[in-house]
């Protein structure tokens, strides 16, 4: 079993962060499929509470950044600065990151926290 460790109010900070990256995927998401922009606030959200939620895992599990979850979370961060840095793509990426993310959240422990070779 890996190591694992927690801090006082994680669970609840974990939550917040949670809460508020799924309302910068709806202020994303409403402005792409809505009026065909890109919501900065909504994309910078997204990535500023994913960078918060990869740090709580890492702090809770160090070598989570060597399984499949951990590694994709990185993509996901990647994906969405792809976002910011060219808008014509962010639609095709909104639903790609939608979907995928759904997928790989839903999919099996045993597929999620596999270990790849880094």
């Amino acid at each position: 079993m890996p190591e694992t460790r927690d801090f006082p109010w994680g669970r609840w900070l974990n939550v917040a962060l949670r809460s508020l990256h799924l309302a910068g995927v709806v202020l994303g998401g409403a402005a792409i499929l809505g009026k065909g922009e890109l919501s900065i606030a909504g994309i910078v959200l997204m990535l500023l509470t994913g960078i918060g939620l990869y740090a709580i895992e890492l702090w809770h599990h160090r070598g989570f950044w060597r399984e499949l979850a951990g590694v994709f979370i990185v993509l996901k961060l990647l994906l969405l600065l792809a976002m910011l840095l060219v808008p014509d793509i962010a639609l095709p990426l909104f639903w790609l990151l939608l979907i995928a993310s759904s997928v790989v959240s839903h999919a099996p422990r045993v597929f999620r926290h596999r270990r790849i070779g880094i």
